[in-house]
Order: structure tokens, then C-alpha cells, then sequence
């Protein structure tokens, strides 16, 4: 009766719109609904049987393998089948959640014929790729584990929302919205060969902006293989009769589980829930509580639909997952609409457990956040921590730079520092357009100050080296802009370009590989001295002197040990984060920190030749005071910002 009912709907009810995030198509609609389709056959798991097993890692090896890139932080799940570890990807900078499933129940001895075939097909189900799917990231194994190494989804499972949320219910928005989201995700996996055999609400998880996607496929035949429990490893309350009568399984199957989700998500009741398969099979027969009775206003079309899915005869369910979703979300409600309504009680949910977090982290019990070597101390409290930390020094260098270039033309003091102080903020926001500025601004000054055919050979220089240095690193490295107009502003402002230039260096090696920094920082030199001698002068910068300039051997030698200093910085830094990610300890952090202190004492001793006679104190605290100020800059960067060494993108060196 139930299958008759539902082909006259078919007939009847409008077609219903593309799914929000579809992106195949789905099952043909020519057989008959009442077909008893065979459990569709995995990919590779005949060459599976046949093929001898092949020699597996001793127990714990993997795992030793896999705490080389992913780092605990947290354990998200612990039971008889196995437990979940939020982890920290070393190598991607990102979080994961990793599975670890035992091969064998305790006291159980399992077949390896019988256990090759679940990791076969517990593989294959793992290659899924679609939106509503959890993505697996990679999946090994060794004598007494496998190891699912999936995407980590920042939200909550629909077990733990209908746990927390008034009524213990959905709104039939939210509930279009989840059940759409999953009749994608499994009619996409039922064209490709894979059944789920364990839906459940702690399997459907809700990002916090209300997307939804389905966990564990696979799992469910891996967990029957193993030893734990039969009827093929789903779960008591949510599997079919023939699941759990052991019998053969088909898409109507994951039908029976998805609707038993959905009535539970809308009725506020698991209508099967169980202590035993032999109970909850006679829940099954006894029937549910028909929704309208629960829930009045229901619509009557996907009443029909839930109940209909729930038979307990497959024949009489729907052939196929997209005949459920035709079936019974027309009506039910505004999946958009569901999916703002879920991205907002999450967020606020877990806004109420951090704010939880902060009152017990108050009384000393527990953290708010989680502090990751990686990223610092600042770094783990919010991702935009190096940004902010480039967007600072190069707003503040723009801003003295400008600064004394609009002083040096003339203009009055107090409007050129509230120009400056609207430059160097433009700077901040884009240390790239920072270094454009203060370029252009020192261009214009001594084009405008200094007779055209005296200045020409230098402006021409000046243009052709800025361009070629800006287009190369300047516009795509933040902190290569921000490293220069910082040496240009402190060199000119105290009138000396290498004072300061080595503490720069080292925030520019720890920033940039090595190339850009060791390029940057030389060049903020040789403009800083530039810049230096032209407000001396008024603003007047003849060629002949700017060359000079540059000539002086002392100069050159300070030159090429800044960018040494930058250089050597970076790849001591680098060396250190390869270190850290592959469990080697952190020796080379020490080595980049008095690397930097000596070069830079080196640094100037060398750009200051003296007797050592007329050494005087001031002389020798500037020099000493400058390499501490070096070491204790890459000190604050690696504890506030990590010891986190990437290529950014973009660069060409």
C-alpha cells in the first residue's frame, strides 16, 4: 500500500528543485521501484581476494609514522570501536581528525581473508569526493590498527545539536536543509558502488556555517569485520531489519537509516532505539508514532515520505535516496533558510562553550585555546597575527618616511605628520602600496629640489632598481615592503643606515626566504642613504654625490653583511621549522638567534672602523645593544608567532 501511495504521489507532485550543492547527477529513473538491486560490488575488491596479503607493519608503527607530521591536540572520541584524535597537520599548518580503528575486538579472532576485503572496501569508500562528504585525507594501517585521516569540520555532530538545542528537535528548515545535504551525499555514493550502513546523527556534522556533510563511509563493513558486533557494523536504533537480521543489503538500506535520522531530528524520539538487534526489530515491526501526532503542522506529503522510508519490508521503501528527497522535501521546508538558522545556533553554541571555557579557565581547570608551537603565542589566538605583526612595521616606517620627506619640502609640521599618519596607515593596511609611496614621495623630492640634469642618472637608477625589486617581491610580499621603508625610516631619522638595519634584518629573515630578505634589506640601505643625504641637503640629490655615496668601502662591507645577516636568518629559521615538524629537536633556534646577534656585531664593527683605543663606552653599548636587539627580535617572533617557515606564494626566488 505504502508503494502505491508513494507512485501516485510521483505522478502528482511538481518536480523539485536542484539540490544547493549538487554537482552530479543522479541514479537513472527506469527501474522499478521494487527492485531488488544487489548490494552493489566495491571496486578492486575481487584483485583484493586474490592477490596474497601483503606483509603489514608491525602494531604501532604506523601510528609512529603518522606523529612524525600530525600532532594531537585533543581526543574528540573514545569507544570499543576505535577513537578520534583532533590533530595538527605539521606539514599543511592545518587541523585533522584522525580515526584509529582496531582490526580485531578484543577476545576475537578475525578472518584475514575476511578483514583484506574490509580494508579494501573500507579504502575505496574512503575516495568519495563531494561536498556533503567528509573528506578523507589519507587512510593506512598496520597489524592491529587502521588509521582514517580525514578533514577536520570546526562545528558539531547533529547528535550533540539535538542534544543541546531546545526541544531536542529541528525546524523543518533545518531538517530540509540536513536532509538534502544528505541525499546528495549518498545518492553520490550509491552511483559510485558505495553503500554507508551506519548513518546515524553522530555521523552527520554541521560546520559553523551550517553545512552539513556525512561521515564514516565504510566504516560500517570494517567494524562487522573486526569482530564488533554483527549485522554488517551499523547502529541498534538506526538499522533496517535485514541489517540487522544479516541478510543482504541494498540503497534501501541507507533509506530506512536516513529517515530514522530525520524522524528522530524532527520528532525529538529515536524510534527504534534499542538495547539489543532482537528489541529494536520489534520496534521496527510494532511501527512509529505517526508524526502528525507529534507534530501537528507537518506537511502531509513528507508524513508520507517517513513513513513510507520506514517499512520494515525493503520492497515497499523507496528504490532509490533520490526518490526519498523527491518525495519528501517539496513541502517540508526552505533548506536555505535551514541552513542560516543552523550556521547561527552553532555559532552561538559554541560561543556559549568558549565563553563556558573562559569562566573555568578563570578558575585554573581548563584552556580557551590551545597554544600550537607552530603558531606562536599570538598566532594560535588568531590567524591574522603575522599579517597584523607586517602591517604594524610597515605602516609605522611609511608614516616616517612621509613623514620627513613632506617636512624636508617645506610643508608644516603638524600637517605633514597627519599626512603622514594617513599615509602610514594606507601602509598598514598594504605595506606593498607603503613601499610604492615612499618611493614616489622620495622620487618626487629630489626631482623637484635638484636641478633635472643633475639628478637624471640617479632618479633613473633609483626607478629602474625600485621597479624591478617591486615588481619581483616588493607587491607580492607584504613583509619585503614593510622590511625596507622600516630601514629607510630609521636610517634616515638618525642618520645612519646600518644602526638598525641588522634588528630589521632579522625580522625580515624570519618573515622571508631567503632570497627577498637578504635583496630587500640591502636595497632599505642603500635608499636609506639615499633619502639621509638628500634631507641634508634640503631635498637636493645630485648624482655625483648619491654614487659616492655608495662607494665608500666601509659602506659596501655593511652593505653585503646585512644582507648575509638577512639571508642566513632565514635559512637557520627554515632549517629549524623542518626540524620541528619532523621531531628533531630545537637546537637550530639557539644557532639563529646568536647568528643573528653576531653577524650583526660583525655588522658594525666592520661599517665603523676604529682603533681600539679610542673605543668609548657609548660606541661599544650601541654595537652590543643592536646584536641583543637582533637575537631578542627572532626570540619574540618564534615565541608570538611560531616557528612556522613557509615559501609565501607568490614568491620568485
Amino acid at each position: 500500500m505504502c508503494a502505491k501511495a508513494y507512485r501516485t504521489h510521483i505522478t502528482n507532485a511538481p518536480r523539485m528543485a536542484m539540490p544547493l550543492f549538487s554537482q552530479h547527477t543522479r541514479p537513472p529513473r527506469g527501474a522499478s521501484p521494487h527492485s531488488a538491486a544487489p548490494r552493489p560490488a566495491m571496486p578492486g575488491r575481487a584483485a583484493a581476494t586474490r592477490r596474497a596479503p601483503a606483509p603489514q607493519p608491525a602494531p604501532g608503527a604506523t601510528a609512529s609514522a603518522l606523529l612524525k607530521r600530525y600532532r594531537p591536540i585533543e581526543t574528540r572520541a573514545t569507544g570499543g570501536f576505535g577513537s578520534v584524535e583532533v590533530c595538527l597537520d605539521a606539514r599543511l599548518q592545518r587541523r585533522v581528525a584522525i580515526k584509529r580503528i582496531p582490526l580485531a575486538a578484543p577476545f576475537e579472532i578475525a578472518s584475514n581473508d575476511a578483514r583484506a576485503d574490509a580494508l579494501a572496501e573500507a579504502r575505496t569508500a574512503s575516495l568519495l569526493q563531494h561536498p556533503n562528504i567528509v573528506t578523507v585525507i589519507d587512510f593506512t594501517y598496520d597489524s592491529a590498527y587502521a588509521y582514517l585521516v580525514m578533514e577536520y569540520v570546526d562545528g558539531m555532530s547533529l547528535e550533540e545539536f539535538l542534544a543541546t538545542v531546545d526541544g531536542n528537535s529541528l525546524t523543518y528548515d533545518e531538517c530540509a536543509c540536513i536532509a538534502d545535504a544528505l541525499a546528495q551525499a549518498l545518492s553520490y555514493a550509491h552511483e559510485n558502488g558505495v553503500l554507508h550502513l551506519d548513518i546515524k546523527p553522530a555521523n552527520v556534522l554541521i560546520d559553523r556555517s551550517g553545512h552539513v556533510k556525512l561521515a564514516d563511509f565504510g566504516m560500517a563493513t570494517l567494524t562487522s569485520a573486526a569482530g564488533f558486533g554483527g549485522a554488517r557494523g551499523g547502529t541498534i536504533g538506526y538499522m533496517p531489519p535485514e541489517q540487522l537480521r544479516g541478510d543482504a543489503v541494498d540503497e534501501r538500506s541507507d533509506v530506512f537509516a536516513l529517515a530514522a535520522v530525520l524522524y528522530e531530528s524532527l520528532c525529538a524520539t529515536a524510534p527504534f532505539r534499542a538495547g539489543t538487534p532482537a528489541d529494536s526489530l520489534k520496534r521496527i515491526d510494532k511501527g512509529v508514532i505517526v508524526p502528525s501526532s507529534l507534530l501537528p503542522d507537518i506537511p502531509e506529503n513528507s508524513e508520507e515520505a517517513l513513513l513510507c522510508a520506514l517499512s520494515p519490508e525493503p520492497l515497499e521503501r523507496m528504490a532509490s535516496i533520490a526518490d526519498f528527497s523527491d518525495w519528501l522535501l517539496p513541502h517540508l521546508g526552505d533548506a536555505r533558510e535551514g541552513r542560516k538558522s543552523l550556521a547561527r545556533m552553532i555559532e552561538k553554541l559554541t560561543a556559549d562553550d568558549e565563553g563556558d571555557s573562559g569562566e573555568t579557565e578563570a578558575t585554573g581547570q581548563r584552556r580557551v585555546w590551545e597554544l600550537d608551537p607552530a603558531e606562536g603565542y599570538l598566532g594560535s589566538r588568531t590567524p591574522r597575527a603575522r599579517a597584523l605583526a607586517t602591517s604594524a612595521i610597515g605602516g609605522v616606517g611609511t608614516a616616517i618616511c612621509c613623514a620627513l620627506i613632506l617636512i624636508t619640502l617645506g610643508l608644516d609640521i603638524q600637517a605633514s605628520v597627519l599626512a603622514a599618519i594617513a599615509i602610514g596607515a594606507a601602509g598598514g593596511i598594504a605595506p606593498q602600496i607603503g613601499s610604492a609611496l615612499v618611493a614616489t614621495g622620495f622620487l618626487m623630492m629630489i626631482m623637484s629640489t635638484t636641478n633635472l640634469i643633475a639628478v637624471l642618472p640617479a632618479a633613473a637608477v633609483l626607478c629602474a632598481i625600485f621597479v624591478g625589486w617591486w615588481y619581483t617581491w616588493g607587491r607580492t610580499l607584504g613583509a619585503a615592503s614593510a622590511a625596507l621603508v622600516c630601514i629607510m625610516a630609521l636610517g634616515a631619522a638618525m642618520g645612519d643606515p646600518l644602526v638598525l638595519a641588522g634588528p630589521v634584518a632579522a625580522f625580515a629573515g624570519y618573515f622571508l626566504p631567503a632570497v627577498p630578505a637578504a635583496i630587500s634589506c640591502s636595497l632599505g640601505v642603500a635608499l636609506s642613504r639615499w633619502l639621509d643625504l638628500a634631507i641634508e641637503n634640503g631635498g637636493a640629490l645630485e648624482s655625483a654625490a648619491a654614487f659616492a655615496s655608495l662607494a665608500d668601502a666601509p659602506f659596501l662591507a655593511g652593505l653585503a653583511l646585512i644582507a648575509a645577516t638577512a639571508a642566513a636568518t632565514s635559512a637557520a629559521l627554515s632549517r629549524h621549522a623542518r626540524n620541528m615538524r619532523d621531531s628533531r629537536g630545537g637546537g637550530m633556534f639557539g644557532v639563529a638567534c646568536a647568528l643573528a646577534g653576531i653577524m650583526v656585531v660583525l655588522l658594525l664593527c666592520l661599517a665603523n672602523p676604529m682603533e681600539i683605543a679610542s673605543v668609548d663606552t657609548a660606541s661599544i653599548a650601541k654595537i652590543l645593544g643592536a646584536g641583543a636587539l637582533s637575537s631578542i627580535i627572532i626570540g619574540m617572533c618564534v615565541y608570538l608567532l611560531g616557528y612556522r617557515k613557509d615559501i609565501p606564494e607568490g614568491d620568485r626566488s
